[in-house]
């Protein structure tokens, strides 16, 4: 089954490249976009179906139907091929995180709208179509990250959690597929030709005590049964069988099972905090690394630090087949473990160390209030600033450097919030070679925003034939992006190919009929070229979208007037100073 999906997997793949659109991703994290944004997508429709079918039939939809799990059993496989039996590891805290992860992922983003939402946005968002996609990949990370992400979650959780680590430690699906499962009536149940004999509980791969459960509840009451049957086919009495009855949150608990952990009471408080600060330190650390990945690797931080700890402290300790310390005395594997386990957590930390400038970084950007149409109205904006603001940009844009210049990786969300940064504090040359940077490590709509603010900056700095490559750049990732076609005009006027620039512009209001500035510069060219009754349909529809706002007049003018619209510029400094009261920020 699991085989089929993954070629499922594969021809859904195939055919949307072949057909150029497709089914959105089967995905249950899709379903954040429909929370979020109210789009309605296969992953969200295949999610709650999942959860109903659970209610019903029980935690099957892992055992069953998840790619995740059926590359820790091809893991799990090959670890047992060369002598290695992945030995379960067992927390007593850390099986709470798949549903805290779920609780974060798919209820925190509604509930916090409830209590902090500025913009009045619905608390449920309207709902649209997105069944069908042309860009399939778009939510999905790239190969580079793809690869040591499904590395971490197959061979490295398996290796050192067991064969289901990911699914116990890990997934927030199955957070809510867990809490489902306790209400539905289908089980793994046995018959009386049970004679304890443990071979269930020997096969199972899930860290379940299936002999124990069904001899103390008459089914298997654990949400961590994936219903995989492992344990129905192995039995050599035919005891076992999934049926229907009783759900567990109507069977009484007991004391009577005794489950053994892996770690001490101390141990799990500790591993508890380590977790914490593992999974801050690596989820979206140079934009990269997902959440599923950070959670993976959090969980292998803990194992491997409580481990180092061990090997520090105990007299005898082994893993797997390996002996570490015996009689005090820490053998050569020992060291290659610790080796190991320095090289991880060291990693960890110093991706901890870079997240924590972006972070800085970032929160010093959201604070910024300068719009960006008041920033590019001239090549130095820096006499827009408050002392408060010049702080808090000086302080981002060190921040943004700290963790440039000790990071394994170019953040791409990061540079050009520095370059923005530059930009504010005068150094536009500085900010264009910025910008380039993070393009070239960019793509889509991203690349086409960091090249369309490359080509602005250029056209700033008088730069136009570097601007107009800039712009005719960003147009080829994103043809709509139409501020990157008023640009290109304003380019192409200054370098006096005026009639192509009444041609893109007219492209630009024809897509949209409220961009007042475009409707300025037609007024204004359609004015020099003596076509008035033109000029003055342009300037009339301006006016209509026009804000009566004295800084986005004084805008206006200065941008007409770079162009050499006098005119026009004139009469939107004067609108200026009327609505300000003759407080005009400058000609």
């Amino acid at each position: 089954m699991l085989i089929t999906l993954n070629l499922f997997m594969i021809a859904h793949i195939i055919q949307w490249r072949v057909m150029g659109k497709t089914v959105s991703p089967i995905e249950p994290s899709e379903t954040m976009h429909t929370l979020q944004k109210g789009f309605v997508n296969a992953g969200f429709i295949f999610f709650t179906l999942a959860i109903l079918a659970t209610l019903i039939l029980g935690r099957f939809v892992c055992g069953w139907g998840c790619h995740i799990l059926a590359l820790q059993d091809l893991c799990g496989w090959l670890l047992k091929k060369i002598g290695l039996h992945p030995k379960p590891f067992r927390s007593r805290l850390l099986v709470y995180v798949p549903l805290i992860g779920a609780l974060y992922m798919f209820v925190w983003p509604t509930a916090y709208r409830m209590f902090h939402n500025p913009e009045n946005a619905p608390l449920i968002p309207q709902f649209t179509n997105h069944l069908v996609t042309t860009n399939f990949l778009q939510t999905f990370p790239s190969v580079a990250v793809a690869i040591p992400f499904l590395f971490i979650c197959g061979f490295v959780t398996v290796y050192f959690l067991g064969q289901k680590g990911f699914c116990t430690y890990a997934c927030p699906y199955g957070g809510f597929f867990g809490l489902a499962d306790k209400f539905s009536p289908g089980k793994i149940r046995v018959t009386p030709a049970c004679n304890q004999c443990g071979h269930c509980t020997a096969t199972c791969t899930s860290n379940v005590l299936v002999h124990a459960e069904v001899k103390q509840y008459g089914m298997v009451v654990d949400p961590g049964c994936m219903k995989c049957m492992d344990c129905v086919s192995v039995c050599p009495n035919d005891a076992l069988y999934f049926g229907f009855g009783k759900p567990t949150i109507l069977v009484p608990k007991s004391n009577a099972i005794r489950k053994s952990y892996s770690l001490t009471w101390p141990e799990e408080i500790v591993g508890a905090l380590v977790f914490l600060g593992s999974f801050l330190a690596v989820r979206g650390v140079y934009a990269l690394a997902p959440f599923l990945m950070a959670l993976g690797c959090a969980t292998v931080t803990t194992f491997l630090t409580l481990k180092f700890w061990r090997l520090l402290r105990a007299k005898e300790l082994s893993f797997y087949r390996f002996n570490l310390k015996s009689s005090g005395t820490i053998r050569k594997a020992g060291w290659a473990f610790a080796a190991f386990a320095c090289a991880w957590i060291g990693l960890n930390a110093h991706c901890g160390w870079v997240r924590y400038h972006e972070f800085l970084g970032n929160r010093a950007f959201q604070k910024i209030k300068l719009p960006d149409e008041l920033a590019l109205a001239q090549p130095n904006p820096a006499r827009w600033l408050s002392p408060a603001d010049r702080e808090n940009i000086v302080g981002g844009k060190e921040h943004y450097r700290a963790a440039s210049s000790v990071g394994l990786f170019a953040n791409s969300e990061a540079l050009p919030k520095l370059a923005w940064f530059e930009y504010l504090l005068g150094d536009a040359k500085q900010s264009v070679q910025t910008l380039g940077d993070a393009a070239a490590h960019q793509s889509g709509e991203s690349k086409a925003l960091s090249l369309y603010y490359r080509g602005a900056i250029l056209n700033r700095l008088g730069r136009y034939e570097e601007a107009q490559a800039s712009l005719d750049q960003a147009l080829a990732e994103r043809d709509d992006l139409i501020l990157a076609r008023q640009e290109k005009g304003e380019s192409l006027w200054q370098l006096g190919r005026r009639e192509e620039a009444v041609s893109v512009w007219t492209d630009a209001v024809g897509r949209n009929e409220r961009l007042v500035l475009v409707n300025n510069e037609l007024a204004g060219a359609k004015r020099l070229s003596g076509k008035f009754e033109e000029a003055a349909a342009y300037e009339k529809q301006a006016d209509q979208f026009t804000p009566n706002d004295p800084f986005y007049h004084w805008i206006l003018a200065r941008r007409l007037q770079d162009l050499g619209m006098t005119e026009l510029a004139a009469k939107h400094f004067e609108q200026a100073g009327e609505i300000d009261k003759g407080q005009t920020p400058g000609g």
